[in-house]
């Protein structure tokens, strides 16, 4: 008779989805964080002194050590190594170490201090070729140090995301793994609803301060580093009954020529590029694109933004559902990037001259469907494209490739946004119209690059418009 297998932790629906509340849980603070200071670009102007192009570098400067640096890389290489439970517990430290440099960089300590002094005097470098520093001449010394305290949060933060995705694969194989996983970005999406919300209002609490909700982020930090430590006891007695951790195929430097040579890893890679850098630094300047449109406080404008990503994680999992039953995932793509055209027109184009809220709230949902398609579509359809052998490190390149935009865009739109308001201090006045239609035009190409894409697939039968689950899978009773 065949011996019995001993329950493990992970067979416990109570001790899986556990595990699963604290990884989200801490990774809802991660998110929460990173978005912060989006909603307060009108109060780090007028009481830090950060115009466009500050706030821009700023705002980019996240991915800065991700991209060139490779932390991103790194970061992998830890979790193979080290394992899910001390990946864990790192990112944490890393993030909360990063959050607190940001913390004094803008808070009243800060102001008017020696280290403000030597930060306005240094960092100084020219706007040359060379420098892809966030680091300018003129530049605040509070936003360079901000900088620097957000890019070592964004080390964190991306490490964070790739363990959290590693553990849910730890916890859940064999069972509800992509309700698990559904469930896990949805939190995160509200994460970045309720920052929107929240910070303009914790901000402007009498008496008014851009610190406060950075310091109460700072908070949420300590809190998830507390819940990645609790989650490594739990993590500690799964891997005494035995279990191993699924791990991706790690990066290879022998594969990046293989993958570089491929055609439909460019289509894909530049795909998430400029759509997604369309979407995370338009987040950074909505709040106060809609003040500039609608005449809004920091707070108004926060409860019409978040419409956008609690919509988005209310469709996702039935987007997500509908593709691998039905399939269609390069109309899908193509769809997504349309919707986000026509969203990013109308703030450019149609909002300013009606400052219709009725219009500005439809504009919002339209993106939120778009970013419940393109990543319901796109993240599946890798597989179908790139051979396995060379997925993982297929997949490490796509993000390294979309953290440059990440990291360039938010300072080419603040840098647009200056040029295009020559004379205007006022942080309420700017003419958002050229920045938005700089977005459109990455929707623009995304959109040519999907039409590609069905096109290849079309004629090479990759499967993009077949459902990932295949009915020929079930085995006949004949």
């Amino acid at each position: 008779m065949a011996e019995t297998r001993k329950p493990l932790l992970s067979d416990s629906p109570a001790m899986r989805w556990t595990a699963l509340s604290l990884l989200a849980a801490a990774n809802i603070a991660a998110y929460i964080f990173m978005d912060i200071l989006s909603p307060l670009q009108e109060m780090l102007q007028t009481q830090r002194g950060w115009d466009p192009v500050a706030y821009g570098h700023y705002a980019g400067s996240e991915t800065f050590l991700n991209v060139f640096v490779f932390f991103l890389i790194f970061a992998g290489i830890i979790l193979d190594k080290m394992g899910v439970r001390f990946t864990a517990v790192l990112s944490g430290a890393v993030m909360l170490a990063g959050a607190v440099v940001k913390y004094y960089a803008v808070s009243e300590g800060f102001a008017g201090s020696g280290a403000q002094a030597w930060f306005d005097a240094h960092l100084n470098l020219p706007e040359a070729w060379w420098n892809v520093t966030p680091f300018y001449k003129g530049m605040p010394g509070s936003a360079k140090l901000a900088s620097m305290g957000f890019m070592i949060f964004g080390c964190g933060c991306e490490m964070a995301g790739i363990t959290v995705s590693r553990g849910i694969v730890k916890w859940f194989q064999g069972k509800e793994m992509a309700l698990a996983m559904g469930v896990e970005m949805a939190v995160a999406r509200i994460g970045v609803a309720v920052v929107m919300l929240g910070s303009p209002v914790i901000a402007s609490m009498a008496p008014a301060s851009v610190s406060r909700p950075v310091a109460f982020g700072v908070v949420l930090l300590c809190i998830a580093l507390i819940l990645f430590i609790v989650y490594g006891f739990l993590d500690k007695r799964l891997d005494a009954q035995g279990v191993a951790e699924e791990k991706d195929d790690p990066f290879k430097v022998s594969d990046i020529g293989k993958i570089l040579s491929l055609k439909m890893f460019w289509i894909v890679a530049l795909l998430c590029v400029l759509y997604y850098s369309a979407i995370f630094p338009f987040q950074k300047y909505a709040i106060n694109m809609l003040q500039c449109n609608l005449g809004y406080t920091a707070e108004q404008a926060g409860r019409v933004f978040f419409v956008f990503p609690l919509g988005a994680a209310a469709i996702t999992p039935f987007l997500g559902n509908f593709l691998d039953r039905k399939g269609k995932g390069a109309t899908m793509l193509m769809l997504g990037a349309l919707l986000m055209i026509l969203c990013h027109l109308t703030f450019a184009l149609v909002v300013p001259a009606t400052q219709s809220v009725v219009i500005t709230y439809l504009a919002i949902i339209l993106l939120g469907i778009s970013f419940s398609l393109v990543p319901a579509a796109l993240w599946p359809s890798v597989p179908k494209l790139i051979d396995n052998k060379l997925l993982g490190s297929a997949y490490a390149l796509i993000f390294w490739i979309q953290n440059i935009g990440l990291y360039a865009f938010p300072m080419i739109i603040g840098s647009v946004l200056s040029a295009t308001n020559p004379g205007i201090t006022d942080p309420l006045q700017y003419d958002y119209t050229v920045p938005m239609l700089v977005f459109a035009s990455l929707g623009g190409v995304a959109l040519l690059l999907g039409f590609v894409l069905k096109i290849e697939d079309r004629r090479k039968g990759f499967g993009l418009e077949l459902p990932n689950i295949r009915e020929d899978s079930v085995s006949s009773q004949d």
